[in-house]
């Protein structure tokens, strides 16, 4: 058997690619070019040997912040494209290569010419605000200043006409009377203020005027014909023109603060007419010039932000490739006596040759004298996890890996999640046709896959499981003629799905119901056998016969001899046609073993069956629990036994170690004590999850019968009702019903498979406790490297 195994042809994802610890020795000359290489292959994973030290400690800190200074800058024009309303150019734009520092000073003298034309472009903007808003004001203030003078003569007409008429009377006027007399607004003290202010602050500003003249005061408001920009934010906002006339100079200082207050901008204009006409001819005409200016200066920054635009991209790809390259250096030893930087890292075996070939390729670019040492070394840590995927494994990958990252070697799960997972995701989905909408969909996502491939999670999820819903509510054909035995079939009356016949009968959803509880337990306990077998595997695959013996055997035993012989009952029931109650026999086999079985006996030997497989049961949870920590325990006294002195430290037995290496070795002690809880954990962890894991399967019954009811009802009381009610039907209406029946089934169903592939599978096998592979790659850099 094992020599049967041994010759199996190994699969590519059930074990991750095998890895070796290596150092680098560079010369300092070409330390640069060589990580350049070693970056466009993007198979090596530096280890930070300067983790004790700051980012500003470090040997290329000033190269780190040049190139985090040029980022910003990169950054800046960005910003600057996207709000003047420009596309980066697609075409490739011919350009001589160019290095680090001659980018650095054109990036700056772009950087000084774009500000000065932001300023001044801030200034005219600002001249042309304030020009626009006296115009406004000048044309809506002149209406008001000329009504209350009509009004104010108005008044005085009246007066002279019906008091000051008598000249008698003028002669014998009181003082209070002279006082009362209509005069011009200046020797009346008369005064007005006019601005204008944003729409929005009309009510609260005209109340705080009201509440601070203690309502001596009138106010008057119209809107602004034209929106005006905010320079800050570029948006075109409405405003309001107000004219304020009060009486005294106290109330005019509050009014001019409360105008600061709420950012009016207050502008003044005479009561003359004619001299209102000729500033705002001459307002117009300098509008008229500060608009000829703007437009030719947006035409100069627009041709500015181009050329900038052009070279873009491949800007900020050399920038971020510049400070991704210093920042690995930073991750190495400089040693100053031999002039070379000293780095180590994990690399997939593969891989060896390639990069000694990158390294070599970067020795005779540089012209360097010495060449780059490149050498395997020990290492104690466990070696990153690192899985060739494509684009249909590496969703099922990262479903895993949220879980937790498998250990080195360790058994991927991926492999059968590929399979299982969809076929699960369709156990659950429970209706054909809405799978086929399902099918509809993920076919326009593949489609789309090169316009969608810059998300990170693919949408196959979902596509095949699609293609295999079983639990299928309406089969295609119809024959009442057909009949059963249990499930023996005696003729093929329907392609998929149950008999036709169960169709709309009284009995439909309790045989639905036994049907897919017990299609529950089945898939269940062959999902978790699968898990303890994939344990062994790992077992095999690490020397570790103690886990075999120890761990593999027992739970087989256990779990087979209950929820193992619970599937054999259920197969040989529906192959038999027996009325057995399974409750009845599963209860009483733990309450009374030796009673007899009557009718719900199944086969012949049944009771003494029950009693051998209820005893090795029992006898496997004490083999989980006790040998193996005693057998540790005792192994470990062998190992050290007559060690009475301790190893000596890494450093004096290789001098050659540095003090930051991975091959420093740490001796740790056995603690028994936590072995032995560890191991009771585990042991009692299995025992009760295999009965609440078993348990936990039985969704798939239920939410695939769930579903499968919920299509049913709002197929006959929904879909059928109103095409049966309208000639016309509203098909906005039922597409969008149906698609959230679709999108609410999907992802619960997604949701319960996730659940059964984490907690009941995995947890049987998979440890997780590894740490991803993340080599040092150009392709990896996202702008958010910068």
């Amino acid at each position: 058997m094992e020599q049967f195994i041994d010759d199996l042809p190994p699969m590519d994802l059930m074990r991750s690619e095998k890895m070796t610890f290596v150092q680098l020795i560079i010369p300092v000359e070409s330390a640069h070019r060589a990580i350049s290489y070693l970056g466009e292959l993007g198979l090596l994973q530096f280890r930070d040997l300067n983790a004790d030290k700051s980012p500003f400690q470090r040997t290329f800190v000033n190269q780190v912040k040049r190139c985090a200074e040029m980022s910003r800058k990169l950054r800046f024009f960005k910003d600057q494209i996207s709000k003047a309303g420009l596309l980066s150019s697609s075409r490739t734009v011919l350009q001589p290569d160019i290095d680090l520092e001659d980018l650095e000073v054109q990036l700056a003298e772009h950087e000084h010419e774009l500000i000065e034309m932001n300023s001044n472009s801030d200034k005219l903007r600002q001249s042309y605000n304030e020009l626009l808003e006296f115009k406004i004001v000048l044309q809506k203030a002149c209406g008001f200043l000329v009504s209350s003078h009509n009004l104010a003569l108005s008044d005085e007409r009246e007066l002279q006409e019906n008091v000051f008429s008598n000249d008698a009377y003028v002669e014998t006027a009181s003082l209070l009377e002279q006082e009362m007399r209509p005069q011009s607004s200046n020797s009346s003290g008369l005064r007005f203020i006019s601005g204008i202010i944003c729409k929005s602050k009309v009510l609260r500003f005209e109340r705080m005027l009201f509440r601070a003249t203690r309502g001596n005061m009138l106010f008057n408001q119209a809107p602004a014909d034209e929106q005006i920009m905010d320079p800050v934010s570029t948006e075109m906002i409405e405003k309001t023109v107000f004219v304020v006339f009060f009486s005294g100079e106290q109330a005019r200082t509050k009014i001019l603060k409360i105008c600061e207050a709420f950012g009016a901008n207050c502008y003044p204009v005479p009561e003359d007419i004619s001299k209102q006409r000729e500033i705002t001819r001459e307002v117009s005409s300098r509008l008229t010039d500060l608009e000829a200016t703007l437009e030719a200066g947006v035409r100069h920054r627009n041709k500015a932000l181009t050329s900038v635009a052009d070279h873009l991209a491949k800007w900020m790809n050399m920038v971020r490739r510049e400070k991704a390259v210093y920042d690995t250096l930073n991750m190495l030893n400089f040693d100053v006596t031999k002039k070379c930087l000293v780095g180590e890292g994990w690399c997939p075996l593969f891989a060896k040759t390639q990069m000694q070939e990158a390294l070599q390729r970067a020795t005779f670019d540089s012209n360097s004298q010495v060449g780059i040492i490149f050498h395997p070394l020990e290492a104690v840590e466990s070696p990153p996890t690192y899985f060739r995927t494509n684009t249909f494994t590496n969703p099922y990958q990262e479903i895993v890996d949220a879980y937790g990252v498998a250990r080195y070697q360790e058994a991927n799960p991926a492999v059968y999640t590929t399979i299982i997972f969809p076929f699960l995701f369709a156990l659950m989905f429970g209706d054909w046709g809405h799978g086929i909408c399902l099918l509809l969909g993920a076919l326009v996502l593949i489609a789309r896959e090169n316009k969608l491939s810059t998300q990170e999670m693919g949408n196959y999820k979902e596509k095949m499981g699609i293609e295999v819903e079983l639990l299928a509510r309406r089969p295609n054909g119809v024959d009442r003629d057909a009949h059963t035995i249990g499930l023996v079939k005696y003729q093929d009356p329907y392609a998929f799905g149950v008999d036709p016949s169960w169709r709309g009968s009284r009995s439909e959803l309790p045989f639905l119901n036994s049907l897919k509880m017990k299609m529950s337990i089945l898939f269940g306990v062959a999902h978790m056998n699968l898990g303890i077998i994939l344990s062994y595997f790992n077992a095999r695959f690490f020397g570790s016969s103690l886990d075999i013996r120890y761990q593999f055997v027992p739970q087989m035993i256990f779990l087979n001899c209950l929820f193992g012989y619970l599937s054999l009952l259920i197969v040989i029931k529906w192959c038999t046609g027996s009325q057995a109650d399974l409750y009845h026999v599963m209860i009483y086999m733990f309450l009374s073993p030796t009673d007899n079985l009557g009718e719900n006996q199944l086969f012949w030997g049944q009771r003494p069956l029950q009693i051998v497989l209820l005893l090795l049961a029992v006898i496997a949870v004490p083999w989980m629990l006790f040998p193996k920590p005693f057998i540790l325990k005792k192994l470990h006294t062998e190992r050290f036994q007559g060690r009475n002195y301790g190893l000596l430290n890494t450093s004096e037995v290789d001098p050659e170690a540095e003090p930051d290496s991975a091959r420093q070795h740490h001796h740790e002690e056995f603690n028994f004590s936590e072995v032995f809880v560890h191991q009771m954990i585990h042991a009692i962890e299995f025992v009760l999850g295999s009965v609440s894991n078993t348990a936990s399967y039985l969704r798939l019954w239920a939410l695939s019968l769930a579903h499968s009811e919920l299509s049913t009802v709002f197929y006959e009381k929904v879909l059928l009702l109103a095409w049966g009610v309208h000639l016309k039907p509203d098909m906005i209406l039922d597409s969008s019903l149906v698609l959230g029946n679709v999108v609410d089934n999907s992802l619960s169903a997604f949701l319960h498979a996730l659940r059964l592939h984490w907690v009941e599978f995995q947890n049987k096998f998979y440890h997780g406790d590894g740490y991803k592979f993340r080599p040092f790659s150009f392709a990896s850099l996202t702008e958010d490297d910068d």
